[in-house]
């Protein structure tokens, strides 16, 4: 049978035949990355990504972004900030805002000793839906996650979430004081105090904050837990030395380091 056919179909028509098949096989083999072509809000907008660590929800209105570019390829966003978790957080739990869509929670969760924890912190209503998928994606039964934001009191902020041509900022949307729209769109999003959520019998072990320029107002409203435990504090801004000098130098905290673009303090 296979003579006959070369016999009756010159070279030419059976590539063709060939790459036909081929890009067939290839349609339903690998998976269609798709978008909903409704109006409907309430339709969350996302598509899924995998890296060595496990999956990922990544919200369409930032894939834009570094971080969420980095996950599509397959690659670890910020891996030697990950590894310093992974490696310090002993038997302890983490401190982790903001969350974005979960890129850090697959490894930082599976780190963690059987009875640790990660407390998870995004404010941003479409990454929080994100990381909540994430997190089922990966069955991170530790992982406890807030919708909300934090602070040095409890309440409400304005959240900033797209530039001034309107697009998204994803893990760069960041508290701001007023809801000027000559800045960009925002919502209003729930402020917690860290004290306010921990309880004293939680040991924590890091608190890592990447909250674009929040980093000292929440750390003001964490600092019963940070004298309790002495945490390795991993922030992508630093607060002001005035604030250092008087709240963590005096506890005996140092700056250690950096790792990628975040400042690294123990009192190891």
């Amino acid at each position: 049978m296979k003579e006959l056919i070369i016999r009756l179909f010159p070279n030419s028509m059976l590539q063709a035949i060939q790459d036909l098949l081929y890009r067939r096989k290839q349609l339903f083999s690998s998976p269609l990355i798709t978008k909903y072509p409704g109006d409907d809000a309430s339709v969350l907008q996302c598509c899924i990504a995998y890296n060595k660590y496990g999956g990922y929800c990544l919200p369409w209105s930032s894939v834009h972004r570094p971080a969420a570019q980095t996950i599509l390829s397959g690659e670890v966003w910020e891996p030697k900030t990950i590894e310093i978790i992974t490696k310090n957080c002993g038997t302890g739990d983490i401190i982790h805002a903001g969350t974005y869509f979960g890129d850090f929670l697959p490894a930082i969760s599976r780190a963690c000793s059987s009875h640790a924890k990660v407390w998870a912190f995004e404010p941003h209503p479409e990454n929080y839906r994100c990381s909540v998928i994430t997190i089922n994606i990966n069955r991170l039964d530790n992982v406890e996650i807030a919708n909300a934001g934090l602070g040095f009191q409890e309440g409400s902020m304005s959240m900033l979430i797209t530039d001034r041509i309107g697009r998204a900022l994803g893990g760069g949307s960041k508290l701001i004081k007023s809801d000027s729209q000559s800045q960009g769109q925002s919502v209003r999003v729930k402020v917690l105090r860290i004290d306010d959520v921990i309880s004293s019998d939680r040991n924590i072990s890091i608190i890592q904050l990447d909250v674009e320029g929040f980093e000292q107002q929440a750390l003001a409203g964490a600092m019963e837990t940070i004298r309790r435990c002495k945490p390795m504090l991993i922030l992508e801004s630093l607060p002001d030395e005035d604030w250092l000098s008087a709240n963590l130098f005096t506890l005996g905290y140092k700056v250690k380091g950096k790792v990628h673009i975040n400042s690294v303090l123990s009192v190891a």
